[in-house]
């Protein structure tokens, strides 16, 4: 049974912490519901890990229905959240049509997209029609040509907005708010002011969840790593030796071994080979 919406906010209630973390296919949520991990963001920075874009800006509608299908598939009990990409919620009914098939086609339990408040009346007519909705404040991906890649909010005019932000967002019925790339004392100051869960990424210890990105946390590579995610696992450096191994026996001759392969009654094959004649 999946974990729910409610189960995370009684948690959050009761002053648990929980984590949320990244997948984009069935082996990688197969792992992740392994881990006890609660909730997974099904996240259009899948564009950037995955297929290698600059940015989040390329991925489409089709593209997160796909992914989320393919977690849905390897999970049965995390709660699985869905990114709404670039342009697929800057007019309303689009909004509630690419939500709907978010959910209704990929299987999602909830849908995530950026913005305060250009947004909050998509977040409340979203959350009416009974799709739960995560608020996404601070650096914002889908709007990396304006802000760029760095910390948001450091100013009060600033800081001020996005905490007026964050309570529009709960206002609206948005059921946790993701707060990145923004001061740890911004974002303590926000928590506080919500009765929903904050989910940090880039954003100190002090909210009430936090979400990393699959590949930063299990290094898949390693010459970059933000300076927002630990590094728990260095994959790349692991996968890169274990390639070479495979291919020196490869060149060798010693793989496959006589246990990697199928055999036949040497009879037979001396009756195929007469056969065959």
């Amino acid at each position: 049974m999946r974990t729910t919406i409610a189960a995370l906010t009684k948690a959050y209630a009761d002053g648990e912490r929980f984590a949320v973390v990244t997948a984009y296919d069935h082996p990688s949520a197969r792992i992740v519901e392994r881990a006890g991990i609660p909730a997974i963001l099904v996240g259009d920075s899948v564009g950037m890990v995955v297929d290698g874009h600059p940015s989040t800006l390329p991925v489409t509608v089709d593209e997160i229905v796909r992914h989320t299908r393919a977690v849905v598939r390897g999970s049965e009990t995390p709660l699985v959240i869905a990114d709404l990409p670039f342009g697929s919620y800057a007019i309303e009914d689009d909004a509630i049509r690419n939500a709907t098939r978010l959910m209704a086609e990929g299987g999602a339990q909830s849908v995530k997209l950026e913005g305060g408040a250009p947004v909050i009346g998509t977040v409340r007519r979203l959350v009416d029609m009974g799709i739960p909705v995560v608020g996404h404040l601070g650096y914002t991906p889908q709007s990396v040509h304006t802000l760029g890649t760095r910390v948001q909010a450091r100013r009060a005019d600033a800081a001020a907005q996005l905490l007026r932000d964050a309570r529009a967002l709960e206002d609206a019925g948005a059921w946790a708010v993701v707060l990145e790339l923004v001061p740890t004392e911004l974002a303590e100051e926000v928590t506080r002011s919500l009765s929903i869960p904050t989910i940090g990424i880039g954003a100190g210890g002090g909210c009430s969840a936090q979400v990393q990105v699959w590949h930063d946390l299990l290094g898949f590579d390693d010459d970059f790593l933000p300076r927002h995610a630990h590094r728990y696992l260095t994959f790349a450096t692991a996968a890169t030796e274990s390639l070479r191994a495979y291919a020196d026996d490869v060149r060798g001759g010693t793989f496959p071994a006589f246990a990697n392969a199928s055999h036949m009654d040497p009879d037979e094959l001396a009756r195929a080979r007469d056969a065959a004649r």
